[in-house]
């Protein structure tokens, strides 16, 4: 498996998905109308990284995404997520 496959595989099996049940989660809030401007930023700000994931999709589908991009994207995912799970 190369990189930009492991990367696509990340993005499409762990990180949209993640995206998308969070991006569930708020809009239970938001229907359930205990939602405040924290929550309508969050799930703006959950929206965008979703959009920014399927682009990134997009450009490594394309070829437009090397092994040193895919490697630095791979590095900083796995950050993010471990500072989700710290908070």
């Amino acid at each position: 498996m190369t990189i930009q496959q492991e990367l696509e595989k990340l993005i499409k099996d762990e990180v949209l998905v993640e995206i998308e049940d969070y991006i569930d989660e708020l809009f239970e809030i938001v229907a359930s109308k205990k939602e405040d401007e924290n929550t309508k930023e969050e799930l703006s700000q959950m929206q965008e990284m979703k959009k920014d994931f399927e682009e990134m999709l997009t450009d490594l589908q394309n070829g437009e995404i090397d092994e040193d991009e895919c490697k630095e994207i791979i590095d900083e995912i796995n950050e993010m997520r471990r500072e989700d799970l710290e908070d």
